[in-house]
């Protein structure tokens, strides 16, 4: 509306204006400065009821912004509002928010409203004084009666722009307020700045050398802390720790969706950021713990980011069975074309978490990161699944991230990691062999499965 009506209006009060004060100077100067006198008042007023304006259209769209950010998030968690019986609660809190709602409209809208009636009182004492003042000098045959008629039909050619003035500065006003909250997105810097020049072909080796890391450089302890392992291709890697151990962030790192500090993360022993950022991204399929399906058919979740050239009917069915949700795609209505609502809402978690393996599979990756995909799929299917997951594909570099031993078990190198360090590591029976962390989490584990 500010590139549109308001910038339009503000010209054409500009162009008339001039071409009109010109015409009555010309007629009569004297006259033309007093019709003209109402407008330094109607300045100051548009002035401080812009400000005014300003504040509470802000103050409006924060709670607009706010309404829609409530309705989202009872939508998106609708299923645990009515299990919590939380319904009453969430209806209360919706009238109370769409009150402070009404409320900051109307006071804006009464702001709004003062415009038009003090500009048409002001452009009324222009008309009144122009027949008090033009027919006194008519009197005095200074003016002819035709000259006070033309300044009457001037005053009313300046009526709409100088009405319109109130109008587009509350347009304006409004769009600052916008505009406003728009920069707070615009002003974000990238965490990642992708500056590589470099293409690569294929993934080879992944290193990691001393790394250290921390979320927010101000935290006093590292989360990651001299982070050391190396993978050739063909090989698999696995890393298991309890929550908040780092083992999330060892993925995040080499998917580069953050950067380290400190250390050194090289592919193909060059350094991670010397790649070209979409390049290198293309070579990985991830596989996030927090499963996230588009409302779409399943076969678009599976196929999400390639074009329809790039994978067949066959190729879908085929990472659908690797993945073990094959039969279970079948038994829905409309098979492979079935819409699966908003963040996957009719699929179960373990669903949700082989339709993503799914899709990770289907872009055939040379890294694929498994970031404890399996939780909520029980421990006889995750066994299967792993077991088809073991591919003969000598290139393919594979790392799974668990907290359960039983993904790990195949892998050829294992990680055990604690408070951001690597406490354990060897292959699976090198660690037990060890008696320590490692040997009590699994023999733990194999009670709870038994």
């Amino acid at each position: 509306m500010y590139l549109g009506p308001a910038i339009m209006y503000t010209l054409n009060v500009l162009v008339l204006f001039i071409m009109v004060v010109s015409f009555m100077l010309h007629k009569n100067v004297e006259l033309t400065i007093y019709v003209l006198m109402p407008l330094p008042i109607l300045s100051i007023i548009i002035y401080k009821v812009s400000s005014t304006i300003n504040k509470k259209s802000e103050i409006t769209q924060k709670q607009q912004s706010k309404i829609s950010s409530f309705v989202q998030e009872a939508f998106s968690g609708i299923r645990v509002l009515k299990a919590y019986n939380r319904f009453n609660h969430f209806t209360d809190k919706y009238a109370e928010e769409t009150e402070n709602y009404k409320r900051a409209s109307l006071s804006l809208a009464l702001v709004n409203a003062m415009f038009l009636p003090a500009i048409i009182l002001l452009i009324g004492i222009s008309t009144i004084t122009t027949i008090y003042v033009g027919g006194l000098k008519t009197i005095n045959n200074e003016l002819d009666y035709g000259d006070i008629v033309q300044f009457i039909f001037y005053i009313n050619m300046l009526t709409w722009p100088f009405a319109s003035v109130g109008w587009v500065s509350s347009l304006i006003q409004r769009a600052a307020a916008s505009q406003k909250r728009i920069n707070e997105f615009l002003v974000l810097e990238d965490k990642i700045i992708d500056t590589g020049e470099k293409s690569i072909n294929q993934i080879n080796s992944i290193t990691f050398k001393n790394v250290n890391f921390k979320y927010n450089i101000k935290e006093p302890k590292n989360t990651l802390s001299n982070i050391n392992f190396h993978l050739d291709a063909g090989q698999s890697l696995g890393i298991i720790g309890k929550t908040g151990s780092g083992k999330s962030t060892i993925a995040q790192l080499i998917s580069r969706l953050y950067d380290f500090q400190e250390g050194q993360i090289l592919i193909n022993n060059t350094s991670i950021k010397d790649y070209k950022l979409n390049d290198y991204r293309k070579k990985i399929g991830y596989i996030p713990q927090d499963v996230f399906l588009f409302s779409d058919t399943v076969l678009n979740n599976i196929a999400f980011g390639l074009q329809e050239s790039e994978f067949s009917k066959e190729q879908i069915e085929s990472v659908a069975k690797k993945s073990g949700i094959f039969k279970e795609i079948n038994k829905l209505s409309n098979k492979f074309e079935t819409k699966i609502g908003e963040r996957g809402v009719t699929l179960s978690g373990g669903q949700k978490q082989r339709v993503s393996i799914a899709r990770a599979l289907i872009r055939n990756p040379e890294l694929l990161l498994f970031d404890d995909c399996l939780s909520a799929v029980d421990t006889e299917t995750s066994n299967k699944i792993l077991k088809t997951l073991q591919t003969k594909n000598s290139k393919q570099i594979s790392i799974h991230i668990s907290h359960r031993v039983n993904a790990v078990i195949h892998c050829n190198h294992i990680l055990v990691l604690k408070d951001g360090e690597i406490i354990e590591e060897g292959n699976h029976n090198s660690l037990i062999s060890k008696n320590g962390f490692y040997q009590r989490i699994f023999k733990k584990q194999q009670l709870e499965d038994y």
